[in-house]
């Protein structure tokens, strides 16, 4: 595993925190999709899962699921 350059108040947060930091750090990228472009090869995969997933829609879980599984909220 990589060496993890994370200042420790940050590593001491517990992981349902780190995750909601994670989440707000991508939110705010996100927000100015001037500097969000997707590469040739990300727009591809994208298409490649939404068609799969329109092809099995019930394959999966639902965010909020899998979300509780990771956080415990």
């Amino acid at each position: 595993m990589a060496q993890s350059f994370l200042p420790p108040e940050i590593r001491g947060l517990p992981i349902s925190e780190r995750v909601h930091l994670v989440e707000q750090i991508w939110d705010s990228i996100a927000e100015d999709e001037r500097a969000f472009e997707l590469t040739d090869a990300q727009k591809a995969e994208l298409d490649r899962r939404i068609a799969a997933h329109e092809a099995s829609p019930n394959r999966g879980k639902p965010w909020e699921d899998v979300k509780k599984r990771l956080v415990g909220e």
